[in-house]
């Protein structure tokens, strides 16, 4: 257990898109520190395998783009550990297209995986946890939402939107003690970019700024995530550079 992370333990969270990436780095990290994990992603029988090496973690299959499913998942948590204090919504998947070729279809659904799903997951462990007298909400965003990078406006406006979403929530809930922060990772050595879909191929060097720096691992994010869970900070950027606005050049 890491001690910069003992406050956490004992605590339940659930964490979305926790099959692999990002999510299934901070599913370990919260596991190793004592927290007991609601993994959710489509893929039962993936979290099934994973719930078998995380202590006190559950399987909690869901697709986050249908609304009944992401009640239904929040509501089993809530039966399983009795009380819910994290949430982690990090489920998520890019779409790549200029403007003129984004079709509205494929938007709809990245926006409704990206945006409405997280949200519908936050509206049903609102209640949960103003009843426990607080928790924390994290939604993970992105470092394209802070830049204008030609071919990926879908991917990055939907994350725009969370973040948006996130920083008003924080206001609204902190009476509740309910904290709400955003996280913006960089390139990350996930399979993210394999699920991309991609209209059309996106000119080099536009997803690097400069290309000066090299992609995280996924367990760097899940560190800054954890830690943003521990500090309560509204925004958390994997490097500090991600602070300034950027364009994609």
């Amino acid at each position: 257990m890491d001690a910069e992370f003992s406050k956490l333990q004992g605590k339940t969270a659930i964490v979305t898109g926790a099959s692999s990436g990002i999510g299934l780095a901070t599913a370990r990290l919260l596991a190793k520190n004592g927290v007991r994990v609601g993994l959710v992603s489509r893929s039962k029988v993936v979290l099934e395998e994973l719930s078998g090496t995380l202590p006190g973690s559950r399987a909690l299959p869901a697709d986050m783009t249908k609304i009944p499913q992401v009640k239904k998942m929040v509501a089993s948590a809530q039966k399983e550990f009795g009380r819910i204090e994290i949430l982690v919504n990090n489920a998520g998947q890019g779409y790549d297209a200029p403007v003129e070729k984004t079709n509205i279809s494929t938007f709809r659904y990245i926006y409704d995986l990206n945006v409405i799903g997280p949200l519908a997951a936050m509206q049903a462990v609102i209640p949960v946890m103003r009843a426990l007298g607080g928790g924390s909400i994290v939604n993970i965003s992105s470092g394209t939402a802070l830049m204008h990078l030609p071919g990926m406006s879908p991917y990055s406006s939907s994350k725009r939107a969370l973040a948006g979403i996130s920083l008003a929530a924080r206001q609204e809930l902190e009476a509740d003690h309910i904290v709400v922060s955003v996280v913006y990772p960089y390139i990350t050595l996930t399979n993210f970019e394999k699920n991309t879909i991609h209209a059309l191929p996106v000119p080099e060097g536009t997803r690097e700024p400069g290309g000066r720096y090299q992609p995280d691992p996924a367990e760097f994010v899940a560190q800054k995530i954890v830690a943003g869970i521990v500090s309560g900070e509204a925004e958390i950027f994997s490097h500090d550079w991600m602070k300034e606005p950027r364009s994609g050049a």
